[in-house]
């Protein structure tokens, strides 16, 4: 493995353990501040129980988040200096735009959000919950932005090889910016209710049945049930967006080989790049072109369009796209199997009787949304190869001249590094929801309505 492809699987690696948690903190700041609002609206003590066990969670989030993103961060001057140097015009401000309006908005107030509970105001300590919310909002809309650009590149010109902004107002809402800003929401909005879903499911099975905990995850399932019908739908918006700028991701997504119409959806193959077909392959007659075109005769591009005249192979490799796609798309159906069932259930039995059975489920799908999460990322950063900026930059040309070595070595360690982190993660969560259970946290007391806060504050260390 030469030093392009060990840069790839090492950046791969670095921004897949660093999604995980924003994944989680975009989406569990609002709920936080549901639960908040809840409490202020009704006075009910089970919503500040359920904010208190829930914003030690957000907290281990937001920590290991930052830590991750900074070491990301280093890998474009240490593996891809060709990156900055070619669009660091365009991609240094969008960074710097993400730390000055969301990073330091999330950094001032979390520190209210998390210790002042007890300290300040009840509308202090809400606003600091709301503005939290918001920055992590704020961060992954400059983020997707310029990476929604490098899909999807507008508002620049090309002068001796590198890229200037010409219009900052089309740069930020490309093509594709509004597509991939949505999707991403709506991905963290299901892995957070899965989660709470889940660890509540857990708790109760431990038997604890609270009434924050029940309260916890009947908002989980409702949440779920909810965003996965809008999740399939931006999903759906989103590929044809993909078709009209990117149609050799679609190619890949497909397996299509053959430009035509009438094409199969094909639910399984094995696709062989060499040969240039799929083996084994299972589908849907004119599927493909059902879904993508709105009609059976529609025409769908096929990968072999996407061949140089030199015979440089002009899209990506086809299985980690092929396969990735579909763990997404699998994952997706279980989640609106379960939720829905999860739903049903909820209105038979009440959140305090459901059934063990579909508590394991839960349990067992706590982190579903991660893997919908990753899989989704490969299809559509995979899918991009071989260019690093669509028609501008191609990955190739942006990697450092270090050896392979040197990146094999640093790749090993990183591995080694995030597995820890990742079973240390979820280890805590586990301890935080077992000492919940047994009743060993510290006493939450809300706030009476109206009056003045009496919480004890999540205290550092614990």
């Amino acid at each position: 493995m030469d030093t392009l492809l060990l840069s790839r699987i090492q950046f791969g690696a670095n921004i897949s353990f660093h999604i995980l948690f924003p994944t989680i903190t975009i989406a569990l700041g609002w709920m936080l501040l549901f639960f908040k609002l809840r409490f202020n609206a009704t006075g009910d003590q089970k919503w500040m129980d359920a904010y208190m066990f829930w914003v030690k969670v957000f907290a281990l989030s937001f920590a290991m988040g930052v830590v991750s993103g900074i070491t990301m961060s280093f890998q474009f001057g240490t593996n891809w200096p060709g990156f900055m140097e070619t669009v660091g015009n365009v991609a240094g401000p969008l960074l710097a735009y993400e730390i000055m309006t969301a990073f330091f908005l999330e950094a001032v107030f979390l520190g209210i959000m998390l210790f002042g509970v007890s300290r300040v105001k009840p509308w202090v300590h809400t606003l600091a919950t709301f503005l939290v919310a918001f920055g992590t909002t704020m961060s992954t809309f400059w983020i997707i932005v310029l990476n929604s650009w490098m899909h999807t590149p507008q508002g620049y010109e090309l002068r001796d090889g590198v890229v200037f902004a010409t219009n900052w107002f089309d740069i930020i809402f490309n093509p594709s910016m509004p597509y991939r800003f949505v999707h991403m929401l709506l991905a963290s909005g299901l892995t957070v209710a899965f989660l709470i879903a889940g660890i509540s499911a857990l708790r109760m099975l431990w038997g604890d049945k609270g009434e924050d905990v029940k309260s916890a995850l009947r908002v989980g399932i409702i949440a779920a049930a909810a965003l996965i019908p809008i999740q399939i739908l931006a999903g759906d918006m989103h590929g044809l967006n993909t078709l009209e700028h990117q149609p050799a991701k679609i190619a890949a997504m497909e397996g299509n080989w053959e430009t035509g119409p009438n094409t199969p959806l094909v639910l399984f193959a094995i696709p062989d790049q060499a040969a240039r077909e799929n083996k084994f392959e299972i589908g849907i007659p004119n599927g493909a072109s059902l879904i993508l075109k709105h009609k059976t005769s529609g025409v769908v591009p096929g990968l072999n369009d996407f061949i140089a005249q030199d015979g440089t192979v002009m899209h990506p490799r086809v299985a980690p796209v092929f396969f990735s796609f579909r763990i997404m798309i699998g994952t997706g159906l279980a989640m609106l199997l379960l939720s829905w069932t999860g739903l049903v259930l909820l209105r038979k039995y009440g959140a305090g009787h459901m059934p063990r059975m579909p508590l394991y489920a839960f349990c067992a799908m706590s982190f579903s949304g991660w893997i919908a999460t990753l899989a989704g990322w490969y299809t559509t950063e995979i899918g991009r190869q071989p260019w690093l900026v669509q028609g501008v930059l191609m990955t190739k040309d942006a990697v450092s001249d270090v050896s392979a070595g040197m990146v094999l070595g640093t790749l090993i360690g990183y591995l080694v590094i995030y597995a820890t982190l990742i079973f240390a993660y979820i280890g805590v969560i586990t301890y935080l929801a077992r000492k919940a259970t047994k009743g060993e946290s510290t006493p939450n007391r809300g706030y009476p309505r109206g009056g003045e806060a009496n919480v004890t504050a999540l205290q550092p260390g614990e």
